[in-house]
């Protein structure tokens, strides 16, 4: 098999690892754990841990394998890299590009919540202000250096783990001191886990599963760490660092958050509709607590918009090096950074602010692309297993010098697969997600009709690779 040889232009290792490691903090939580976290506990009760426990489970072994493959060759700036290398140049150009569309729909969709969360103190202001702004700045930033992209990212995660820990924390306090919850009367008691009428699952296993299919959508972007690797000055050292650390993070920031809210206000008490995190910093008294919630949820918001553009800018130079999409986006600026690439992906970043001046049947298409690219993410997590399963039986010298091996192996990957072929069947049990499903054909329809025109431009490229 060989190996994909280093570009003229190369991306600089300028990430530290404290960069590095909050970049992974913020990818593994998302937005939905502040404001959605409510419905997951409405739809499963206490048993909405386990589907979180689960969940991360998998994706931890998914980004163990992705790690170890990223490390088996340096020269692997992203997944899309070794799908290429070891699945073919039309895997390469799926993954790319789906992995691309998937995170310019977010970025689009992160536009529209930032001027709503903007809206929440400036009632007035317009529409397509905060969402401009916002991506003149982030853009700016992006295009100077990949160090400031990491420090952008290093403070919104803190802010996220502050918000979190702050929230475990004043849930102990009440738990503790039996604080007595004036909305129910209820005190506070861990029995509220299981005690409850229905139990752990007091909507049955249908309960859960629905509360499953919402919480796979708070990890998408759980995989961004492996991109930002690429740049990292000690990729050996801070990869295996901060893929080690899923685990915690998924206790500390899903298990005991969700656990220490239904803790304090019993599970049928919580208002679906309303963030939990809220409720929690109203009941010690304070006041300002939705201003400070809201200014969490603005600065995830404006983490995942540049955690998209990011990718999103290092997919196309990846892309355009393989001849899967035009070589401009290949070319680096002065400070190493894809900025054809970036600035292209910004353009359709521009949509979601278009997006702001619709409704009706368009904002209806909007959510059903929005599903598709959740399921993109699904897909891109599967090449990933499948890529490994391939590495293991064309490189087993390479696995066997390993320092970063996947435990499992071969047994676990198929394991993975199954899981998250399990999570596309949930989502035909929703009416809404089954309709983005039945869409997603579409996108692959496209790829497919891209891919047979430039198939020989990309298989001229990977005949000259191999000479």
């Amino acid at each position: 098999m060989e190996q994909v040889k280093q570009p003229q232009e190369h991306l600089q290792r300028n990430l530290q690892n404290r960069h590095l490691q909050l970049i992974a903090i913020g990818g593994a939580i998302g937005t939905g754990l502040f404001m959605g976290s409510g419905k997951t506990i409405s739809l499963a009760g206490p048993s909405v841990v386990f589907a979180y426990m689960l969940i991360g489970f998998f994706l931890f072994f998914i980004m163990r394998a992705m790690g170890e493959l990223l490390l088996s060759n340096l020269e692997y700036k992203s997944f899309t890299d070794f799908s290429y290398d070891l699945l073919g140049p039309c895997a390469g150009f799926f993954v790319g590009w789906t992995y691309w569309f998937c995170w310019v729909v977010i970025g689009m969709a992160d536009i529209i919540a930032i001027t709503g969360y903007v809206q929440f103190w400036e009632p007035n202001v317009p529409l397509w202000l905060p969402g401009l702004i916002c991506i003149a700045i982030m853009a700016g930033m992006n295009l100077l250096t990949v160090k400031l992209f990491g420090e952008m990212e290093f403070w919104f995660a803190l802010i996220k783990v502050i918000a979190i820990i702050g929230l475990v924390g004043v849930g102990i306090y009440l738990l503790v001191t039996g604080f007595v919850n004036p909305n129910t009367g209820i005190p506070s008691s861990l029995t509220h886990l299981w005690a409850r009428e229905g139990g752990v699952f007091p909507h049955g296993i249908g309960g859960f599963f629905s509360a499953f299919q919402i919480a796979v959508f708070a990890f998408v972007g759980i995989e961004l760490v492996g991109t930002a690797a690429a740049e990292a000055k000690d990729p050996y050292k801070t990869l295996p660092l901060a893929i080690n650390r899923i685990p915690i993070r998924v206790i500390v920031f899903y298990v005991l958050a969700l656990g220490v809210i239904m803790t304090v206000t019993p599970w049928d008490a919580v208002d679906p509709k309303k963030s939990p995190f809220v409720n929690m910093f109203t009941l010690i008294g304070i006041p300002i607590a939705a201003t400070l919630i809201n200014l969490v949820v603005l600065s995830s918001a404006l983490s995942s918009a540049n955690g998209g553009m990011f990718s999103t800018g290092r997919m196309l130079f990846g892309l355009a090096q393989t001849d899967s999409a035009p070589r401009m986006f290949s070319v680096l600026n002065k400070n190493g950074v894809p900025a054809p690439a970036l600035l292209f992906s910004c353009m359709f970043l521009l949509l979601g602010i278009v997006l702001l001046y619709q409704d009706g049947d368009i904002m209806n298409m909007f959510t059903i692309v929005t599903t598709i690219s959740s399921i993109g993410f699904i897909f891109v997590w599967m090449m990933i297993l499948f890529a490994y399963i391939k590495y293991r039986k064309m490189q087993p010298e390479k696995h066997a010098q390993s320092v970063y091996k996947m435990p499992g192996g071969v047994l676990m990957c198929y394991l993975c697969i199954a899981f998250l072929v399990f999570s596309l069947f949930l989502f035909t049990r929703d009416k809404d997600t089954l309709e983005g499903m039945l869409y997603t054909p579409i996108w692959f329809g496209i790829l497919a009709i891209g891919y047979a025109i430039n198939r020989k431009r990309i298989a001229a490229y990977a005949n000259s690779r191999k000479k």
